[in-house]
């Protein structure tokens, strides 16, 4: 992963002028090799929902305004965008001068579709107006106090196994935690599975999402192991899978990955 020249990690002089080129793509292609797809063709429909609280640009007469974004990342971008240089990116418009706020979300919607190499949505918000945070979703059960026999804490999918009914269920645990490839910080979520096949073990599974705890990769990445590996070892015959992940500077990530293209990220929820 080619990463030694990304801003995240390091030290940074955060700009106090535009500059686009702050943004620092990191290709798909290697971490989709790696869960075993080689042929550019994905089993699922998806975006990564990116929720960020810290935008501001100055008004024509010099008056700052500020306001939270929501940028929506199709699966299908060749790149995903390194987040340190989106925080380094979006601080770079602190002190430009728009005419409009349209003319920022123009921006930044040119910029990010450039930079990951497919078209990106960006929607502002007033920050008098951001969505109320939500608990569990309503329909899902949560499986975070199922018992558990040797718990790991290593990456391993061996746990994962379904039995002979047929089911459709909606799966929560607030238990997923991972840590940045480059910095090892810790990034906790709180995952959502949807699916319809034979029925997985909870136990089994809930053991699944705990080995991710030391497990060193981009969220991205994480649930589209997740989303492979329930796939290939329980085979259902429809499965969405959703991550929440809490916000760390300024930022939050939310990838989901699903066999349907009606699937969305879903509700914020309180640890965002």
């Amino acid at each position: 992963m080619a990463l030694h020249n990304a801003p995240l990690g390091k030290s940074s002089d955060y700009p106090d002028q535009y500059d686009p080129a702050l943004l620092f793509p990191v290709a798909r292609e290697e971490n989709r090799r790696r869960i075993g797809l080689h042929d550019g063709r994905w089993p699922w429909f998806g975006e990564d929902l990116w929720q960020a609280w810290e935008i501001s640009w100055l008004r024509p007469g010099g008056v700052p305004a500020v306001a939270w974004g929501e940028i929506r990342f199709p699966a299908t971008s060749p790149s995903i965008i390194e987040s340190k240089s989106l925080k380094l990116y979006l601080n770079s418009l602190n002190q430009a001068v728009f005419s409009t706020e349209d003319q920022v979300v123009e921006t930044i919607t040119a910029d990010l579709s450039s930079a990951c190499g497919a078209a990106v949505d960006v929607r502002l918000f007033s920050v008098d107006e951001a969505a109320p945070a939500e608990g569990r979703p309503v329909g899902y059960e949560l499986i975070d106090d199922e018992p558990v026999q040797n718990v790991v804490y290593d990456y391993s999918a061996e746990s994962l196994a379904a039995g002979t009914k047929e089911v459709s269920e909606q799966l929560c645990s607030h238990l997923l935690k991972s840590n940045c490839p480059v910095t090892g910080q810790p990034d906790w979520a709180s995952v959502f599975i949807r699916y319809t096949g034979p029925k997985i073990d909870r136990s089994g599974l809930l053991r699944y999402i705990v080995s991710f705890r030391q497990k060193q990769d981009f969220h991205e990445h994480c649930v589209e192991t997740l989303f492979t590996d329930l796939m290939s070892r329980c085979q259902p015959s429809q499965l969405m899978v959703c991550a929440r992940y809490t916000r760390r500077g300024g930022l939050d990530i939310n990838p989901v990955r699903s066999t349907s293209p009606e699937d969305g990220a879903g509700p914020r929820l309180v640890r965002q």
